[in-house]
Parts: C-alpha cells; structure tokens; sequence
C-alpha cells in the first residue's frame, strides 16, 4: 500500500485518529444497537473502493439485502467491488419455514463458520474486511477461552493477507467481557442517549490506539442521509493567528466613552441583564458596526425566530436581511434541542474558516447552554470555544439572560470570568418611571468608565445618554435614581 494509514472516509473520525486506522491490523468498533456501527463500516468500505482498494463485507446478523437497503438509504450502492459475503446456516437457507434468526449455535459450528470466512478471504484477497458482528460469534463459542482463542485465529490469519479489519460489536452478550480490548490494535465505542427533550445525543471515544497518538475525549457525531458526521473535540490551543490589536467602536460615542474607546479585537465581551433590556439590540448594534468597517459576521441566533429577528432589528435601524443578502452577514439559526455543543463549535469552525469572519455574536449563551444539557462541565464548553475565537483575532459578543426583572437576578450559568469584557444592563426607577442603564463592570483591556449612563430604544435604534451620579440600590440590582430629572432623556422619546 502506498500509505501507512487506511482513511475511514469519515473527515472528523480521521482527524481524531490522525489519518485513519493503520493498515494490516485488527480494529474493533463497539456500541449498542443504533449507534451507527454498521454506517461507519459502510463509510470505510467506501472509501476503500475509493482508493481502489478489494473490499468485503462478512454479515452474520443481517442479510446481504437488508445491508444493501441500508446503504442506500444514504445514497451509497455497494456495487460489484464491494463483496458482501452472509454466513448463514444453508439449512435455513434452503427451508422457508424456519422462523428463526440467522445464526445458532445449534446450526452451525464455530469451526465451520470460522472456515467459511477463511474460504471467502482466499477468493476475495481483500485489503479491507468487516466482520459484523462478533456478538455471533461469542456465542457460537459458548465460552470465553474458546472465543479469545478464535479472535486470535481470525487476527492472524487476517495478517497474512496485510488486511485492515473493522470487527463490529453490538455489546449485547456479555458487556464486561474485555477479550476484544487486549487482542484489538485499537479500540473505538460508540454511544447514544437520549435526552429528557430533543433528538438523541450520539458520541465517540478512541479507547486504545497502540503505537499512535489520537484525539482523546469524547467528540460528537451524527448520522445524517449521507453518512456519518463526526465533530471532533475543540481544543484551543492547536489554534493561533498573528494579529495587530486595535479598539473597535459601537458607533454610539457615548457608548464607546463608557468602553474607554471601545472593545479590542480579539476579546469577548458579554452583555448580561434581565429580559427586555436590550441585549440583542447592543449585541446587533456591535455587528452593524463591524460590517461598516468592512469586517464579515456571522450571528447565532438560538433564542429568536429569524424573520421575526429581521423584523424587530429593521424597525430599530439595523436591516440584518440586507447585510444578508449582500454577503456581509452569515445568519444562522441554531436549534438547542437538536443541536450537540460539538455540533455547533464545528458551525463555529466553519463559518470562520470559510468565510474569515472578524466578528461572532452568540444570542444567547441561554440556548447554548441549553443545547449542553446533560454536560457536566458546560463552562469549559464555552471557554475552549471563546479562548479558540480570541486565538483567531475574532472578537465575540454574547448575550444572557437573568432571571427575573429587578432584584435578586441570576444567570443559568456564570461566564462572567471567561469574557474579558462585561456590559450590564439594568432597569431603574425615576421619576415614576421605569427606564433603563447601562455600565461596564469589567474590561480586560484598557480603561472603561465607572459611570452608570441611562439610554433608551427607539426607531433610530440605540440612544445613550450622559453619566449619572446620584443613584442608590445598584448592587443591590434595584437601581432607584434620586437627582434631579434634568440630566435624565427625554421620556417621550422612548
């Protein structure tokens, strides 16, 4: 063979493995029934007539027409260089009656069954095998030495055609027994949940990989019509990009002078208040800008509509559909229930790298963390992918949502540490009414203002207003305004 690695035909499942499975060694691929073992194996054999290469398929669980239907229900034929081989018993071949599965011990022998796959590797001579699955053959061995003795058969007959084999098992008999683990050059487990809401959950591990340095940890994957789709665990520090650090502006003054100037590129800013206050809008106010400096975004919306969005942000001043449509703008909508962190981080990637976008909006960080229910650790979720867009020179602006309106308020998960910049928007009362300001309680970079301004919201979008002094209550999140009205904006303008 022309390279020391055999590609599965699956570009993330490569990337974990750094290339893909090396030749002339037995690998096992185990997971429950429906983790997509027997799409994985398609993949890889595909790829083999690709490059090719001879391949064979050896089923002793499923019929060769039940795997052709499966292929191509993602389009894939399994065409003449593709040789399917089904062991089955030839009585139940031959007697229609039998209703019974494919494979008992009672009908066939393990030395027979072993024979039968040996004959088919002498005629065939294939580069790449998959035998699937071994749960039939653990039990046609009715005992564990045996089986371990006939695995090690099969490993080294396989090695005398420099064969790179896939061994399929579906964990069904005997799921502590760890023969496979020892005997197997590498390992790779599947696993599917399901969550209290949603689309099941689907991820990888690499659990043994001799002489190879992998991608450990556990990476997030699909099954879409045309295969399997791996997302492989982002790791930050793989990534760096030399940039020159500069300020960027809102295109409010006012707003900019509370920033000490504005945010730096680069960095991540995080704009966190109660619902209503205008998160979204200080965040799009944040994009708008970026496009009229020239710069490409991209938005995640998790939490709106997007028509609705478009519709919202046109009557304030900011026409997100025509930034669309002229290419300025990459405007996605993420649905938290069907989408994994991994999923979404790999949307992330994408956008970036395709488009050499500049700046990130994610609205909100509520929908994201939504989308890692189940997660132990979501914190470090969103630091790796905020650390990997500030190696980038991207500068992020996300939003969250506190519980409540006025007091005691909380965020469902405290990022307020990761982001190197933190805007607070808040509701006060004056003057019998309800009004809204805005102060930045953390920058990373620089200066900023210690101030507390009021702003408001109108057609012309954004409006924000002078420093005010004389408050009382902020920490205490109920922020009650106690001067005089004049330094306060007009109230018939909001």
């Amino acid at each position: 063979m022309t390279t020391a690695k055999a590609a599965t035909g699956i570009a993330g499942l490569d990337d974990i493995l750094g290339g893909g499975l090396t030749r002339s060694h037995i690998f096992l691929l185990e997971g429950q029934p429906g983790a997509g073992k027997t799409t994985v194996a398609l993949q890889f054999l595909l790829e083999g007539v690709a490059q090719n290469e001879t391949c064979l398929y050896i089923t002793l669980s499923e019929t060769a027409r039940e795997l052709r239907e499966g292929a191509l229900s993602h389009g894939w034929e399994l065409d003449e260089r593709v040789t399917v081989f089904e062991l089955t018993p030839p009585e139940l071949v031959l007697d229609l009656q039998q209703q019974q599965s494919l494979l008992y011990s009672s009908d066939l022998e393990l030395g027979e069954a072993t024979r039968q796959i040996f004959d088919e590797v002498e005629r065939v001579k294939p580069s790449r095998v998959i035998l699937d699955s071994l749960s039939e053959v653990r039990l046609l061995a009715q005992g564990s030495l045996r089986y371990r003795r006939q695995i090690l058969a099969i490993k080294h007959y396989f090695a005398r055609f420099h064969a790179t084999v896939l061994l399929l098992d579906d964990m069904t008999s005997e799921p502590l027994d760890k023969t496979l683990h020892s005997i197997a050059h590498g390992v790779i487990r599947l696993e599917e949940t399901a969550p209290d809401y949603g689309a099941e959950r689907r991820r990888l591990r690499i659990m043994k990989y001799r002489g190879q340095k992998y991608r450990g940890g556990y990476h997030d994957f699909t099954i879409q019509p045309d295969g399997i789709h791996v997302y492989p665990r982002l790791v930050a520090a793989e990534f760096r990009a030399r940039y020159e650090r500069s300020q960027l502006t809102s295109g409010i003054a006012e707003l900019d002078a509370l920033l000490g100037g504005g945010v730096e590129n680069g960095s991540s800013t995080l704009i966190i208040g109660p619902a209503g206050t205008g998160k979204s809008l200080l965040s799009m106010v944040f994009a708008a800008a970026a496009v009229e400096r020239g710069e490409k975004v991209a938005l995640f919306i998790f939490d709106e509509e997007l028509s609705l969005l478009f519709e919202r942000m046109k009557n304030l001043g900011i026409d997100l559909e025509a930034y669309q449509h002229r290419g300025q703008m990459i405007i996605q909508q993420v649905d938290a229930a069907e989408q994994s962190p991994g999923e979404f981080a790999h949307m992330v990637r994408t956008s970036i790298n395709l488009h050499a976008i500049k700046t990130v909006v994610i609205d909100s960080i509520n929908g994201y963390h939504a989308a890692m229910m189940g997660e132990s650790t979501p914190v470090l979720h969103i630091h790796e992918l905020l650390l990997y867009l500030n190696r980038l020179g991207a500068s992020t602006f996300m939003t969250v949502a506190q519980q409540g309106l006025v007091g005691d308020m909380k965020a469902p998960v405290d990022i307020t540490y990761l982001a190197d910049t933190v805007i607070l928007l808040r509701y006060f009362e004056a003057l019998g009414n309800v009004r809204r300001a805005v102060s930045v309680i953390k920058k990373r970079f620089g200066s900023h203002e210690n101030t507390i301004r009021e702003y408001k919201i109108s057609s012309q979008g954004m409006t924000v207003g002078e420093p005010l002094s004389a408050f009382q209550g902020v920490l205490r999140g109920v922020p009650t305004y106690i001067g005089e009205a004049r330094p306060l904006l007009e109230a018939d303008d909001q």
